[in-house]
């Protein structure tokens, strides 16, 4: 996914994409956040959800690439 995206003759850059599936991605991680009770663990649990959530859309983007 390395083009830009067309949404109705706008063009978005790829980037936006990528964010969109690191949040899908986020999303099931954080259903099974909320099951081993991250925030038991660290001491700043939305910090630490921000975090690993840039950690995801980094790996996206390096993995296709």
């Amino acid at each position: 996914m390395h083009k830009d995206l067309h949404f109705g003759g706008v063009l978005v850059s790829s980037f936006v994409g990528y964010a969109l599936i690191a949040l899908a991605i986020f999303m099931v991680l954080r259903l099974v956040f909320a099951r081993v009770r991250l925030s038991r663990y660290v001491a700043n649990a939305p910090l630490a959800e921000a975090g690993i959530y840039v950690c995801v859309l980094a790996l996206l983007i390096a993995l296709t690439q």
